[in-house]
């Protein structure tokens, strides 16, 4: 699915009253329609009380169209137009006639008015500010937003929650609705994604109002969400005559004393992915650890006991996985800087590699082209450096990612993969998945689907997915308390079942 800037929202609405030779206020009536539709299906409670703050734009034109609807219906509704500015849309003004006509008088509410009181057990329908809005409530608006929010009062908002931005972060945080739910119109919008916009989101669901669907799948965009149509797209079927050397073999490279576990989660989630063959170059402290955990790999140890120091361990393979648990020791630094000077082919770096990549920050230049780093926010910080917002850090991580030709991973609960220009959000995953292990297991996944001649791209998206459904499935049997690392690799069997829709056992 496209996410669209709201450049191109503007021109899908454009479009498809061109195309569809209909007005604008025929367009804002289906949005209207789909937002009774919705109430009307899930309002638990009927007789609950529903206060309807409009604006003097379109998305106060909405409200109004919304606030018709559910009076002729007989729901108990009190309509206020908060009266920011005296310049109005001609659609505003056309719902506006026809409330009045309805008999429904909507309160003004402007600077010098009090606030209504609210309870709640009441609803509020948030409909003041669209997604054009670039500069911040100020003064009595803000009172009125702050007065909502303190309400609380279940908060649905219209399109998207007055006061955020589409294309920024705003400072003044306390100057957006925080809704309990949003009701977006036929496009996913990218902050509904982001950690520092997504609070003000909560849930939230798209709703379909027509718009020219021509459009929609020709509009050029650089932002993706990906869902299971997406990723089933990504994958590739096996042949019934292929070998474990047509699926490649991945090195899984790090561990150190005390630290084995992350290689090994890493190895088993390499071979459950489907990497034809996995070898652990580890150090001799671990050898048992790791033949004993995966039996299905092989193993070459460092004569050092507790860390790696010797690249020249290494043997041909399709991909490496570089990084968990390898420790930041000075040999260990030196063995990495040799791996890197000797690899052609995509890698993935991840965790302690990630470490000693922001702390000698010449090794960069080395990593091989569309390589795959899987930072956590923290790990991306010493990377790129500091950012502002959201919006800075994914501009930062493009540029970062287009100079050295790389693939980054984002993790955190919206996962968001960049390859270069193009980013792609993730929609499975689960809080059940902040564990320790966890990034681990997906760094061995994506290094699997890498040996198996996926693109860096495609690896990074297509695993990410999958690693997020697999602890997804696994809460079938845990909660998020109890899910750990482990239960993320038992359940990738079933989460290409899902992905396929073949029947589970």
């Amino acid at each position: 699915m496209k996410i669209f800037d709201k450049d191109h929202i503007y021109k899908a609405d454009e479009t498809t009253i061109k195309n569809q030779e209909i007005t604008s206020d025929q367009l804002m009536e289906r949005a209207a329609e789909q937002l009774f539709n919705w109430l009307n299906r899930n309002l638990k409670n009927k007789k609950a009380k529903l206060h309807i703050f409009c604006g003097i734009g379109n998305n106060g034109g909405d409200g109004l169209a919304l606030a018709r609807k559910l009076h002729e219906t007989d729901y108990n509704v009190a309509a206020y137009i908060v009266d920011f500015s005296k310049n109005r849309s001609k659609d505003f003004l056309t719902n506006l006639d026809r409330l009045k006509q309805q008999k429904l008088w909507p309160n003004v509410i402007d600077e010098d008015d009090s606030f209504p009181e609210i309870s709640p057990d009441d609803v509020i329908i948030d409909a003041i500010f669209g997604i054009g809005l670039n500069r911040p409530a100020e003064g009595w608006l803000r009172d009125l937003i702050i007065h909502l929010n303190k309400s609380n009062a279940f908060i649905l908002s219209v399109d998207v929650p007055s006061g955020l931005y589409l294309d920024d972060i705003p400072e003044d945080k306390e100057a957006i609705i925080k809704a309990n739910y949003t009701l977006t119109f036929q496009v996913h919008k990218l902050v509904f994604f982001l950690p520092e916009t997504a609070e003000f989101v909560g849930k939230f669901e798209v709703l379909d109002i027509g718009l020219d669907k021509d459009f929609i799948a020709k509009a050029k965009t650089n932002m993706f969400l990906i869902s299971r149509e997406e990723a089933k797209t990504l994958y590739k079927t096996r042949s019934k005559f292929s070998h474990k050397g047509t699926y490649g073999h991945s090195l899984v490279i790090g561990g150190s004393y005390g630290k084995m576990g992350s290689i090994v989660l890493a190895g088993k989630a390499a071979l459950k992915i489907g990497a034809g063959k996995v070898t652990g170059i580890i150090p001799k402290c671990g050898y048992s650890i790791f033949q004993t955990a995966i039996p299905e790999a092989m193993a070459i140890t460092d004569e050092n006991e507790k860390h790696l120091e010797n690249a020249e361990l290494l043997i041909p393979a399709e991909t490496i996985c570089i990084g968990p648990g390898l420790g930041t020791e000075e040999k260990t630094v030196n063995f990495l800087k040799e791996v890197l000077s000797s690899q052609k082919k995509p890698l993935l770096i991840d965790a302690d590699g990630l470490n000693i990549l922001s702390e000698n920050k010449e090794l960069l230049k080395n990593i091989p082209q569309k390589s795959v780093l899987t930072p956590h926010p923290k790990e991306l910080e010493r990377l790129i450096g500091k950012w502002k917002n959201d919006f800075d850090k994914l501009k930062k991580a493009k540029e970062f990612s287009k100079k050295r030709k790389i693939v980054l991973v984002i993790k955190g609960a919206y996962t968001i993969t960049i390859a270069e220009e193009t980013l792609y959000v993730n929609t499975t995953g689960n809080a059940g998945m902040a564990t320790a292990g966890s990034g681990d297991v997906l760094s061995g996944i994506i290094s699997g689907l890498l040996a198996q001649n996926y693109d860096s791209a495609i690896a990074a998206v297509l695993g990410v997915y999958l690693h997020g459904k697999a602890g997804d499935l696994a809460l079938t049997d845990e909660s998020e308390e109890s899910l750990i690392a482990g239960e993320i690799i038992t359940h990738l069997g079933k989460a290409f079942k899902h992905l396929l829709k073949l029947k589970r056992n």
